[in-house]
């Protein structure tokens, strides 16, 4: 009898804790999951879950943040509790917005895959008390037109898992993910637009697949790289967050994350150096960093199957989600006094300080310990040269250098703001795109500021993204100048102070002098022959009080 009653309440505690997982419908059953994880969503099955799981809760409003460059709408998901549906609504609930974004390279589908399936168990099954204290906005497809072009071998890291993915570039053949200074396509200036000037995240996630080093963890991550911004967002995501998830997901679900890297055998073996990317605001991951923001890029690896890779996706991002809802108010406040010092710092040492504008990547100060990694076994070439290839052995090292921080090499006086000339209108209207304020002068003012003598000007000789990209060398030089009536001013003591000092610096490293905006008016004024002065003017004070006009 005894027995018997211990297995009556085995069973009735299996049934109950089988009905605590949520039933979904068949309509909402997701290509990977209907074909065994061999096919990945298109853009049409996107579409079309967004439309079934509208119809279905009331806590989703869904709509288009933009067209892509084929004409297709790029569709986002507002999920809220209660449900809103406009910036608006979202900045008087108090709650911080989470931006996540999937499916920038149209080949790296997880993220995709996953943001519907958290829309999914958020709205209908057991993740409900994640619109607790922050509202979510997904952008499941971002490369649109990407996505659909659906081959064999795109991704050869990816093992055919799944059989065929879409291609890296969007339909201009550019890449998404280096657009984020010059934003020559549609999908970014609509989502720098629509998503982050619009909705203000707080927190940005970029999910992203792998295709280089065989390191050994499920995913890796970055935060948004520490270069001419604040330090506060970076070093929380960096040293509270991040760790606080890679902890809980290696305890609860058995997954190894780590830090983002690549390294190189040609370095030697085993290896010794470990280099996460580039610090440049090109990358939306690091120019949210700029606008005083949190955010974090997530690499699934690519060597695992697809289905494993979803899997490490989907609790990565599940976590994230749960530690900025459980810590709602402490993100927000970092936030706020990251936007509130970028400004204070503008007001009380405008011509004083000095900030970054080219940086080099250099090791942290404790590198990553027990690192994991794929073997590597050398070989003899028949010209004794040494080759390396990989096995199937997992090992641990002690330690690698970690390089992921960034030292400048180049710096450039903080200026109270700069001055364009009317002439100048396209960079004015960039730079209002990118969210800066920017104001016209109803009258000529006197400045006392520093021009740059712009001495040699290089242009790359191979392309990249389209661009060969433009570097000035030269001297600034103190001088009083006097802007004309329909000249632009901009005040750096606004929020965006930080990103429109490394936009606007002539030495910048992904200026827009780097990306070729300047190259026609220095042309014009002859700098293949002579030196020019570079149009953009840096004041530190006024001799008069100009009236402006927006």
């Amino acid at each position: 009898m005894k027995k018997l009653f211990l297995f009556a309440l085995l069973g009735s505690l299996t049934q109950l804790k089988a009905q605590s997982v949520a039933s979904f419908p068949a309509s909402l059953q997701l290509t990977p999951e209907k074909s065994n994880f061999e096919k990945t969503s298109s853009y049409a099955d996107v579409m079309q879950f967004l439309q079934t799981i509208k119809s279905m809760s009331p806590l989703i409003q869904t709509g288009s943040i933009g067209k892509s460059t084929q004409g297709k709408d790029i569709p986002y998901a507002v999920l809220a509790n209660p449900a809103i549906s406009t910036p608006e609504e979202a900045r008087k609930s108090g709650k911080p917005v989470v931006y996540i974004q999937g499916n920038i390279h149209g080949g790296e589908v997880e993220g995709k895959e996953v943001s519907m399936m958290l829309m999914r168990d958020i709205l209908l099954g057991n993740l409900s008390n994640l619109l607790s204290h922050q509202i979510i906005v997904f952008v499941p497809i971002y490369n649109t037109d990407g996505n659909d072009q659906f081959a064999k071998g795109l991704r050869p890291s990816q093992e055919n898992s799944p059989l065929e993915t879409g291609i890296r570039e969007n339909g201009q053949g550019l890449d998404l993910n280096r657009d984020g200074i010059k934003m020559e396509t549609p999908e970014t200036k609509a989502m720098v637009t629509n998503i982050l000037n619009s909705w203000d995240p707080q927190m940005v996630v970029d999910l992203h697949t792998t295709n280089g080093t065989w390191h050994g963890y499920d995913l890796t991550w970055a935060p948004g790289y520490l270069s001419a911004g604040e330090p506060g967002p970076y070093h929380y995501t960096n040293s509270t967050i991040l760790p606080f998830i890679t902890d809980k997901v290696k305890k609860e679900n058995d997954l190894l994350f780590g830090p983002f890297g690549d390294f190189y055998t040609r370095e030697g073996w085993p290896v010794k150096n470990f280099y996460t990317y580039n610090h440049h605001p090109r990358y939306i991951i690091n120019q949210i960093g700029l606008r005083n923001r949190m955010s974090i890029l997530s690499e699934s690896f690519a060597h695992e199957r697809f289905y494993q890779r979803i899997n490490s996706t989907y609790h990565f991002v599940k976590e994230i989600l749960a530690y900025c809802n459980s810590n709602a108010a402490e993100i927000m406040q970092i936030n706020q006094q990251a936007e509130k010092n970028a400004i204070e710092v503008v007001k009380n040492n405008a011509g004083k300080i000095s900030k970054g504008v080219r940086f080099k990547m250099v090791p942290t100060a404790n590198g990553i310990r027990d690192f994991r990694t794929y073997d590597y076994i050398p070989f003899k070439r028949e010209d004794g040269t040494t080759t390396f290839t990989k096995t199937g052995r997992i090992i641990h090292l002690d330690k690698v250098n970690y390089f992921a921080d960034f030292k400048d090499t180049v710096s450039a006086t903080l200026p109270r703001g700069y001055i364009i000339p009317a002439s100048l209108d396209s960079i004015a209207e960039h730079l209002k795109r990118m969210g800066a304020k920017v104001e016209k002068l109803e009258k000529k003012t006197e400045f006392q500021g520093e021009g740059f003598l712009i001495e040699k000007f290089t242009i790359a000789s191979r392309k990249f993204e389209g661009h060969q990209m433009a570097a000035a060398e030269g001297k600034f030089v103190a001088k009083t100048f006097t802007a004309e009536k329909g000249d632009y001013l901009i005040d750096l003591a606004q929020p965006l102070a930080n990103l429109i000092f490394y936009a606007l610096e002539p030495q910048s490293d992904d200026g827009l002098l780097t990306w070729n905006f300047f190259d026609q008016y220095l042309t014009e004024k002859g700098i293949n022959n002579q030196a020019v002065e570079y149009p953009v003017l840096k004041f530190f004070s006024t001799n008069t009080t100009p009236k402006k006009k927006r």
